[in-house]
Formats: C-alpha cells, structure tokens, sequence
C-alpha cells in the first residue's frame, strides 16, 4: 500500500507536499547558486551597526571573535564605555592579547562625565589610536565601539571620519562602527549597515543590567 504523503505522490498523479517542497527548495537552490557564482569580489568593508535596540556592540565583538577564530589579528576601540569592566575586553586581555589589541579610551557616557572638554580630548586621543591601528595593513578588522556616540556629540570631526575611512583605510582591512544615532552621511558611505530595533527592553520593567547580557 503506497503511502501518498511519504511518497510523495497523490492516487491522481498530483504531486504530494513533500515531493512539492522538495522542487521548489530544488529550484531556489539553482538560482541561489547563480546568485552566490556571480559574488567573486572582496574588500574591505564598513560596517555600521545602529539603531536603538540592543546588540550593535554584541554583534560587532561577534565578528572580532569570528577573527580571533581564524587567527586574523584584529583590534578594539572603545570610545565610550572604556569604564566598564566588560567580558568580551576580559577575555580578549587574558587569552588573545597576541590577536587583538584592546584599548579602552572611553571614560563612560557623557552624562556621567559631565565634562565636555574632557570627553572631546578623550574621543580625539581614541579617534588617533584607531587610525593607527586601522593604517596597520596587519589588522584585518577594527572595531570602533560607540564611535557612533562620539560623532553624534560632534567630540571627532565626522568629515575627518569619512575622509579617513575613504582614502586611508587599507583595501582589505574591515572597520566596524558601533552606537545608535548613526550620522546619515556614515551610513551613506558604509557597505552594511545593520539597525537594531527596539521591541522590548527588561530595562523598562526595573531589570538593571546584567552581567553576560549586557557586559
């Protein structure tokens, strides 16, 4: 007795679900194949990670780790929350100094500060750290954590970025921008651009920070 969902095929000769599903993944294989044998290129990319969900520094040490997993040296400004004492900055410093260098130039959020000639001095010492590490053709990938902030509060000169990005940065080396309020013109000149979207925050039901979640 045959079985028409397993096999596939109805009493009438119609074809069954499975044997549907399997010509429809067949024929999106082949064109995504087509697609995939076009993309042949590589660069060095910017990426911008933003928006005011949560994440955009999470996915940005995503990617520094996908490095370190590869042997690729790679480095980390962080402009702002160089006062946390963070998991990612802990276990990079204790296991992988020899592949990323970490360098935390932030004093925290400029609400705390509360001194804008001291954050502006600050955002310019990591600002020039991050131009020589990114001019270091040794470094596969930067990350600028919260630089995003900083250009937002006009600390670094934007045009200065964006000139930098385009006509310094080495051709294969990746610079990752983090903090949400992105400037247009930085998301104009990126290659990805990712947005976090807000949906649901436990920060909004009286949940503090927690350590592994948000440092």
């Amino acid at each position: 007795m045959n079985d028409d969902h397993d096999t596939g095929a109805s009493i009438d000769g119609t074809v069954g679900d499975d044997a549907r599903h399997a010509m429809k993944m067949a024929k999106k294989k082949t064109a995504r194949d087509k697609i995939m044998a076009s993309k042949t290129g590589e660069k060095g990319l910017v990426i911008v990670h933003t928006g005011k969900g949560k994440g955009k520094s999470t996915a940005g040490f995503g990617m520094i780790f996908r490095h370190i997993a590869h042997g690729r040296r790679c480095a980390v400004v962080q402009f702002i929350k160089g006062a946390w004492e963070t998991g990612e900055r802990t276990l990079i410093e204790t296991h992988f100094p020899h592949l990323c260098a970490f360098h935390t130039l932030g004093e925290g959020f400029t609400w705390e500060t509360q001194d804008r000639a001291r954050d502006v001095a600050m955002a310019e010492k990591a600002w020039e750290k991050a131009k020589e590490l990114i001019r270091d053709e040794g470094n596969a990938m930067v990350l600028l954590d919260e630089i995003n902030i900083a250009l937002r509060y006009d600390y670094i000169d934007l045009d200065e970025v964006l000139r930098f990005l385009a006509e310094e940065k080495p051709a294969m080396t990746h610079v990752v921008l983090t903090g949400r309020n992105a400037r247009e013109a930085l998301i104009e000149a990126a290659d990805l651009v990712t947005e976090m979207e807000l949906v649901k925050h436990p920060f909004r039901s009286g949940v503090k920070a927690q350590i592994g979640v948000e440092f």
